[in-house]
């Protein structure tokens, strides 16, 4: 079975080719960080008109490089939700028009189950296991049953963590993307610095938040003098910073862990998905939590834990292989719960 994944539910317009044998024979992301960053995050219609100008270009380039065409694809997907409602529409309405052009069935493809399922395809785990998705619009436990399958354990109350290192990174005076531009800050920086709080710590179940975190960097910023953070102070704000999101994911993470046990006695992998988890210092915590328990950790490769249609189109796979596909009529939608989805 092959399958040709879209994604457009942001800034990235990303395509790829994958089998059901695990194989990736082709992949592309265009990356839209130049043309959002002078406006500190993402413009919706920026996005979109990026999608429509560059998005059939790299589905040429993809079936190229696979050495196929439309009629050796065995079904298109492409991502209908969540996320920006204008890249949604052209990315579904490219991947819709290949489905009825050339007879394939079409998958209306969740953004979320994209990400959980992606360490199925790159390290052939199996059900249950236990999902960290941390990203720049979501930060929740999820226990992955089976495909179509999930079990919401804990979600951020507020904002997500990637959002917070993207506001973070806008207040010290850093660019967008924010989550790397603080990363590479935090290795200069004396994490101990700036004392910050860690919310949620210590509290029952693993839910997350981090408002208040973001408001404690403001507050520290304002008092420094003249309100300007010099380098060192960037620095050091990033590494206290970071620090204090570790802590609190390291926390969240040991309840998430025990909830998970409790339901599935026979254990699995705590995996990792999500724009953020390419940050190092946070995997490095969260594999320490891990081990401790007796769980083996997973994190897709980096390319993978970011936007990309790799995750779209083995999301398809999975699904096709269990007869499940969308009709052209689906609707894509910018908020799409994980586990409000089905499966077999």
């Amino acid at each position: 079975m092959i399958v040709l994944g879209i994604e457009t539910s942001c800034d990235e317009t990303a395509t790829a080719i994958v089998r059901d044998d695990r194989t990736i024979l082709a992949e592309a992301v265009l990356s839209q960080i130049e043309a959002h960053a002078p406006y500190g995050g993402v413009v919706p219609e920026i996005a979109a008109r990026a999608h429509l100008d560059n998005l059939d270009g790299l589905i040429a380039r993809v079936l190229e490089a696979a050495g196929v065409g439309f009629a050796d694809l065995d079904g298109v997907a492409a991502t209908a939700g969540p996320g920006l409602i204008g890249g949604l529409l052209v990315g579904s309405t490219m991947g819709k028009a290949i489905a009825m052009v050339h007879d394939k069935p079409f998958v209306a493809a969740n953004h979320l189950e994209g990400h959980a399922l992606t360490a199925r395809l790159t390290d052939g785990v199996d059900f249950p296991y236990l999902l960290l998705l941390v990203s720049g619009g979501h930060c929740q436990f999820v226990s992955v049953e089976d495909v179509g399958r999930y079990r919401r354990l804990g979600a951020t109350i507020d904002d997500a963590v990637g959002e917070a290192f993207d506001k973070t990174a806008k207040m010290v005076g850093l660019g967008y993307p924010g989550g790397p531009q603080v990363e590479a800050a935090a290795r200069t920086g004396d994490p101990r610095r700036f004392d910050l709080p860690r919310p949620m710590r210590g509290r029952p179940g693993c839910d997350f938040s981090f408002s208040g975190l973001k408001t404690a960097v403001r507050r520290r910023i304002e008092a420094l003098p003249g309100g300007r953070p010099s380098p060192q102070d960037v620095a050091d704000l990033c590494a206290s910073f970071q620090a204090a999101v570790a802590d609190s994911l390291a926390d969240r993470c040991r309840n998430a862990l025990a909830m998970f046990r409790e339901a599935h006695p026979q254990g699995g992998p705590l995996v990792v998905a999500g724009g953020v988890a390419a940050n190092a210092h946070l995997r490095e915590r969260l594999a320490a939590v891990a081990a401790r328990s007796g769980t083996p950790l997973i994190a897709p490769p980096l390319r993978l834990c970011t936007d990309n249609a790799v995750m779209v189109a083995w999301a398809g796979v999975e699904r096709l292989r269990l007869g499940l596909h969308d009709g052209l009529d689906f609707a894509p939608v910018p908020r799409w719960p994980l586990d409000s989805l089905g499966g077999a």
